[in-house]
């Protein structure tokens, strides 16, 4: 039989964090608009969370349009031929993702990744050129 949680209290940083909490920003805005630093966040989410009073959100990150993936794939074949595809295939998997769904916070890297593996200097500065100038173009 579970015991219920019976009296607590909440002193006044919890209840500061606890009205500021609406799910659409992050720990890390909340805890600089209070003044906090991420520890003390980290401390009062976690007694809110024991006490169940709050849960974790899970947010899913935008993912590159599939769009980016032929213009990468454009660009990386100008640079090493035509095992560009290979290339991003074996890349993305690395990183533990898909070419589908493809997370907007990994493209970036994705394409520095990618650069490394172009043993001419000048191809691998102009793929990079051009991947972001075309992530700019795309918002990624």
């Amino acid at each position: 039989m579970r015991r219920g949680l019976g009296e607590f209290s909440l002193d006044s940083r919890m209840l500061s964090i606890l009205m500021e909490l609406d799910g659409k920003r992050n720990l890390t805005n909340i805890a600089q608009g209070l003044g906090m630093d991420m520890a003390e966040m980290k401390e009062a989410i976690e007694k809110l969370s024991i006490l169940k009073i709050v849960e974790r959100v899970r947010q899913q990150a935008p993912v590159v349009p599939l769009e980016f993936f032929d213009y990468l794939n454009t660009q990386l074949s100008f640079a090493v031929g035509p095992i560009s595809k290979i290339l991003i295939e074996d890349t993305v998997a690395d990183l533990g993702k898909r070419v589908s769904g493809f997370p907007v916070p990994l493209a970036a890297e994705l394409v520095d990744l990618l650069a490394r593996q172009i043993r001419r200097k000048e191809k691998g500065i102009t793929f990079r050129q051009n991947m972001v100038k075309k992530m700019k173009e795309m918002g990624i």
